[in-house]
């Protein structure tokens, strides 16, 4: 069988100026040797709500937010804001928030089916580590832009777009030797309110950034297999 390769090209507005794409080329062993390498590695990460007050250096956070900014995004937007928080006082006023809001959604919003499913992870409404861990990054999603006129601009699958942004963010964490916890109190207003953050901002996850306790303690779950994750049509 012969396989063409078809380049297809549109002309590009000059304002938009296109350069190189710079490939490392590796063979195909080394491509399926980084491969397991780097699932070996992700298969590690945890979930972690045990922190230590250890400190992290800032220029890791600050290169951990840089790679989540590498994420694609709808017609490269890139709606989000990382709010980082190490102060302990906005810690605080974020834990108290948080706590209210978990608290009613564990005694009154949750059904039993929630509940259940939540017990074996052996978490409650108490969230002691949004003051335990040295910063907390607050993801926010930007539902349209501004322009330099104070007009809106539309910005595009933004959802879609901080899933994948933050899912780089979690990678970058783990790469990073530091762990974290992707905590979704509902609702998160408070966020917004807490931190000053513009009405175009939405607050999607809430994620604390730090090392584990050392007497750290993880459920013992397993991942679906392949074949309960993946269809190949070939």
């Amino acid at each position: 069988m012969i396989v063409h390769t078809i380049i297809v090209t549109s002309k590009i507005p000059p304002e938009y100026p296109h350069i190189p794409f710079k490939h490392v080329k590796i063979t195909p062993e080394q491509s399926l040797t980084k491969s397991k390498e780097f699932l070996d590695f992700m298969g590690r990460r945890r979930s972690i709500r045990f922190f230590s007050d250890r400190p992290v250096e800032f220029e890791i956070i600050k290169n951990i937010v840089r790679t989540a900014g590498t994420a694609p995004s709808g017609a490269h937007q890139q709606p989000w804001t990382y709010v980082v928080v190490s102060d302990p006082e906005l810690k605080k006023q974020i834990r108290i928030a948080a706590e209210k809001e978990e608290k009613f959604s564990y005694e009154e919003r949750m059904t039993d089916e929630w509940l259940q499913a939540l017990a074996r992870l052996g978490t409650d409404w108490r969230k002691p580590f949004l003051e335990t861990a040295p910063y907390l990054i607050i993801a926010f999603r930007q539902r349209y832009g501004i322009n330099d006129d104070g007009s809106k601009r539309t910005h595009y699958y933004t959802s879609e777009s901080m899933g994948i942004s933050v899912g780089f963010l979690i990678s970058a964490i783990h790469n990073s030797g530091l762990v974290t916890l992707t905590h979704t109190p509902s609702p998160m207003n408070f966020l917004r309110k807490i931190l000053k953050r513009p009405e175009n901002e939405a607050p999607f996850v809430l994620l604390p950034i730090g090392y584990p306790a050392s007497d750290t303690t993880v459920p013992d779950l397993q991942r679906k297999a392949l074949n309960n994750i993946m269809i190949h049509f070939s």
